[in-house]
């Protein structure tokens, strides 16, 4: 078995090998699978902005969906001393600034507490066949998601599918609801 350092290693090379194209490409395909999946019943949707420079999957697309729907977006604001998030209502007065970790985030808002979230979409470097996700190892998520109620459907979003070997997971990780890639949706 491979462990997380490896994989994360891995996956951003994998990443990285795809060209500006393809990821935004592949992005609009992952909003498209969304809009198959029966996750629009909500009214607080929380969603991570993109870190251009991780290659990561480009959320914009989506954040043009949950606007067309007239959803409530909850964007967060990461708490560097702790490690942890806070989450604010994104409306038309939110400044966003780039944090030193490259992520756009709300200077301001009203707080929206993480057990009102219906859905969270959310980041990955990459999860196994029983929706397991490695993050970039900070725990940031891990505290967030642990703080949401049973009932918040846990989303991640990946350019690849599901890792051939487990994830090495700790007692604190939980497992997504779904996965969604350019080409599947998956459910655990």
């Amino acid at each position: 078995m491979r462990d997380k350092k490896t994989i994360r290693a891995q996956v951003m090379a994998r990443r990285k090998a795809l060209t500006a194209g393809q990821q935004e490409e592949m992005s609009l395909a992952i909003a498209n699978q969304l809009l198959r999946c029966d996750i629009w019943q909500g009214t607080y949707y929380h969603l991570f902005l993109t870190i251009a420079k991780n290659g990561e999957v480009d959320t914009h697309p989506i954040l043009d969906i949950l606007f067309g729907r007239d959803k409530n977006i909850v964007l967060s604001k990461a708490n560097i001393e702790n490690a942890s998030l806070s989450h604010y209502l994104l409306t038309e007065q939110t400044r966003l600034v780039t944090s030193s970790y490259g992520i756009p985030e709300p200077e301001n808002g009203q707080e929206i507490a993480p057990d009102l979230l219906d859905v969270v979409f959310v980041p990955l470097l990459a999860y196994d066949k029983n929706g397991m996700r490695l993050g970039y190892g900070k725990g940031f998520y891990d505290r967030f998601l642990a703080l949401c109620s049973k009932n918040c459907l846990k989303i991640g979003l990946s350019f690849f599918e599901p890792e051939p070997d487990l994830i090495p997971s700790e007692s604190w990780d939980l497992a997504l609801d779904l996965v969604i890639t350019p080409g599947a949706v998956h459910r655990f």
